[in-house]
């Protein structure tokens, strides 16, 4: 049976660090977790994913230093990325191998996309189907970006299998009626592909 397969992409196919963004600015890790949790970066990152510029999102905060350093961030994007997962690309390759279509749904601001694919050119390259969120205005858990990866595939949502390290993303995708795992690493991945058959 051919099932297609759509991988989540930050924590899943490249590393997502926001602090490795900002420490050096700052002068060390726990300034910058520090930095995140005052600005609430979790949530602002989120609106971005979902189409607001991060100078706009700057804007919004009242110390000058934590504006400057936020409105920055699309410059400083690269060292958040700096890491591929290999073991998860090398799935990628055997599922295309088997024959089964391989498409990604990311949350992921319109504003950094293109340094993901600048430093990491595969991303560019193994999937049949990308969402963007950023660039559609829709971020998971929302159905809507489910649905639209189905419309634009023709498959059937019962017949897709999501892959997410964010639980509420993965619940999201079985609420669209989707098969889902939760991302936990390669290789617990490569288990459940083979025990599904897919491997």
């Amino acid at each position: 049976m051919v099932t297609p397969v759509v991988f989540d992409i930050g924590k899943v196919l490249i590393d997502f660090d926001p602090v490795a963004a900002f420490a050096p600015e700052l002068g060390g890790r726990d300034r910058a977790d520090a930095f995140l949790a005052r600005i609430d970066f979790a949530r602002r990152n989120l609106r971005g994913d979902a189409g607001t510029p991060f100078a706009t999102l700057a804007a919004e905060l009242d110390d000058a230093a934590d504006r400057a350093l936020l409105a920055r961030y699309p410059e400083l994007f690269p060292r958040a990325i700096a890491r591929s997962i290999e073991g998860s690309f090398a799935l990628i390759e055997r599922l295309r191998a088997r024959g089964h279509p391989v498409h990604a749904i990311t949350n992921f601001s319109a504003e950094t996309w293109p340094t993901a694919l600048r430093l990491h050119p595969r991303l560019g390259e193994v999937f049949d189907v990308t969402l963007v969120s950023g660039q559609l205005g829709i971020v998971k858990p929302d159905r809507r970006i489910f649905d639209r990866l189905t419309e634009r595939t023709g498959a059937r949502p019962e017949a897709c299998l999501f892959i997410d390290d964010n639980a509420a993303n993965v619940a999201g995708a079985r609420a669209a009626g989707w098969q889902a795992h939760l991302f936990k690493g390669p290789a617990r991945l490569e288990r459940a592909l083979v025990a599904e058959g897919l491997l």
